[in-house]
């Protein structure tokens, strides 16, 4: 079926028919979809995707996402934001009764700051940035942190970097324990130098850690890119896996605009019990009020199985 095909017969475009839900009640003015009832899972939009809509106060964008029926929301620069701002965006969430996910350890490990070469330095950096997550974590309410180790060092046996990760992240993982805050390792699909880009390596690397506060981010589009096979090797590392992302392959938007079945994905986590967060780490399709409402009623149709 064409794309467009699709989105028409599934009411995904301003002014078209509403899906055949009873869970869809109402659209407002802008042809958006407002209902307050929350989704099945915990689905998290990042700022901008509803800016056309509310503005770009993200204060008044995270209220516009609760009416929409989202219960949680991500912000990868949390860090970037000042002191204040954390603050006021912590207490309209407790407010809301919304979570906060993930948002970026401050150079936690990334490109060549790299937890694999064992360097003091780079432990160091990463070492800081997990204290500094502490802080921001308490602010806006935060239980996951998202870590990635960095690239690969050519010139270490890979069991020497094996080694190095590990250690590196057990000191990360004694900081943030107390506090009841997870660091969640994501692997990912960007480039071939990246040291962390497998499901069942992250998997190893949590049992060896061996601490609550060390699990695994699994992202639907990177693990899509690198290995398919999505659900199988989510039942497999079940057990390390505290916390989802999804976007659709080819492209990064959301569901529906690629191959990925989410509605599928989506059952599946329900049925396993999955009480966590669905960060949306995707683009959009389109601009626009158009492109926040097909965003809304894709949504609506991959959560209702």
């Amino acid at each position: 079926m064409k794309r467009s095909d699709f989105l028409k017969n599934s009411g995904l475009i301003v002014g078209s028919t509403l899906l055949a839900s009873t869970e869809l009640s109402a659209k407002n003015s802008e042809g958006i979809v407002i209902n307050k009832q929350p989704f099945k899972l915990d689905y998290a939009p990042h700022q901008g995707m509803f800016s056309a809509s509310s503005g770009n106060n993200f204060l008044d964008e995270i209220k516009y996402m609760h009416d929409l029926g989202f219960r949680s929301i991500e912000d990868n620069g949390m860090p970037g934001r000042s002191v204040e701002e954390q603050k006021k965006i912590g207490e309209l969430l407790a407010k809301l009764g919304m979570r906060m996910g993930v948002f970026v350890v401050p150079k936690g490990g990334n490109g060549a700051n790299t937890l694999a070469a064992g360097k003091k330095e780079h432990v160091d950096i990463f070492l800081k940035g997990c204290k500094d997550s502490i802080e921001i974590a308490k602010r806006v309410n935060a239980k996951w942190v998202t870590v990635v180790p960095g690239d690969y060092e050519r010139r270490l046996p890979i069991g020497v970097q094996n080694a190095n990760v590990i250690e590196g992240l057990k000191r990360g993982a004694e900081l943030l324990e107390p506090h009841g805050i997870t660091m969640v390792l994501e692997p990912l699909s960007d480039t071939p130098d990246l040291y962390l880009r497998f499901t069942d390596q992250a998997y190893e690397i949590c049992k060896a850690v061996d601490s609550p506060s060390c699990k695994i981010l699994y992202d639907a589009y990177h693990q899509q890119k690198n290995e398919g096979n999505l659900i199988n090797l989510m039942n497999q590392c079940w057990s390390e896996i505290a916390y989802i992302q999804v976007g659709d392959n080819p492209g990064r938007k959301e569901p529906t605009t690629g191959e990925i079945n989410y509605k599928n994905i989506f059952k599946w986590l329900h049925n396993k019990g999955y009480n966590g967060i669905v960060g949306m780490e995707h683009g959009m399709s389109a601009s626009g009020k158009e492109g926040e409402a097909i965003l809304v009623n894709a949504y609506r149709h991959v959560d209702n199985f």
